[in-house]
């Protein structure tokens, strides 16, 4: 009711697992949002790890045009290292059901995987894998270490540079064949090179409002910055608009987010500002850049295949 009209309102659920509420919560939510949107219009997406769907979920999210993210972390024994269930037994089975369902109903989905320390070593296993499971949007997230020390689990600048640079070599290769896998990171460069901004948020080196809300009705502006110093109010007690111009907002919107030395002289700057502030923790250090060292690389091919695009 405080959107205009004409709003383009997008619901994005996450977790936690996001589909433990049921099936019949979704039905009510999209019959009441259909019941109540004048002139609205509304998108919908899910990110879940893809072992409760079954037929009657697939069918439901391809109905309603839901756009299913599915955590997968590449080939078998990678995602058993780090998705198990409660008795320790590795989910790649699970999710592959999953996506066989998503698949026979046509549901719209992508994958998200976690790029580990492990898992960065073997780009070319990871994506022959996707490309044999006939998967043909992938987003691939950095697993990040904790602030103040390091994990064993961590990415860290060289990861990330040795990473990406070899998967953007085996994407090139099929891509000059007319063989095109949409991979986020690519994409959206892609995107900022053919002077259009990206779709992932902190790509432009600036945060905004994301609007996460939690299942108390407590609203944070960042899923990196659900704490308690960033909650911005409760949709319960305040408006939209009351929480968006809260001090917890204001204070998250104008943090100083502070850069070193390294990116004062880098040819990248006006392209990432610095990145996301706090992804960027895995690939930025005081001496070194894993994204700079990607863009060394990637950055030329990437740009004559934008003007191409153009």
């Amino acid at each position: 009711q405080e959107t205009s009209d004409t709003a383009h309102i997008t619901l994005a659920f996450q977790g936690g697992e996001p589909m433990l509420v049921g099936l019949e919560f979704y039905e009510k939510l999209t019959a009441y949002a259909e019941k109540k949107k004048g002139g609205r219009t509304f998108a919908y997406a899910i990110q879940t790890n893809g072992t409760l769907i079954d037929e009657a979920w697939a069918e439901f999210f391809a109905k309603k045009h839901v756009l299913v993210g599915v955590s997968l972390d590449g080939y078998e024994s990678n995602t058993n290292k780090f998705r198990i269930d409660k008795k320790g037994k590795g989910m790649f089975g699970k999710i592959m059901e999953g996506i066989g369902y998503l698949k026979r109903a046509g549901a719209e989905y992508n994958i998200l995987s976690v790029i580990t320390a492990q898992l960065a070593s073997h780009p070319e296993a990871y994506y022959k894998f996707m490309k044999s499971q006939g998967i043909s949007h992938v987003q691939c997230i950095p697993c990040l270490g904790e602030l103040d020390r390091k994990t064993q689990w961590g990415l860290d600048a060289d990861g990330y540079e040795k990473f990406f640079k070899r998967l953007f070599r085996i994407w090139l290769a099929d891509y000059m064949q007319g063989d095109y896998m949409s991979i986020g990171l690519f994409d959206n460069l892609l995107l900022m090179f053919a002077d259009c901004p990206p779709q992932q948020c902190g790509m432009l080196g600036f945060c905004t409002a994301q609007f996460v809300v939690e299942s108390d009705g407590n609203v944070y502006p960042c899923d990196f910055y659900v704490l308690d110093e960033y909650c911005c109010g409760n949709l319960r007690e305040k408006t939209v608009e009351e929480i968006l111009t809260s001090e917890a907002m204001k204070m998250f919107l104008q943090e100083e987010k502070i850069v070193p030395k390294i990116c004062e002289t880098c040819s990248f700057w006006n392209l990432c500002r610095g990145g996301c502030k706090r992804q960027n923790t895995c690939y930025l250090q005081e001496k070194r850049c894993g994204h700079q060292e990607f863009l060394k690389e990637a950055a030329p091919m990437l740009y004559r295949i934008a003007n191409s695009l153009r």
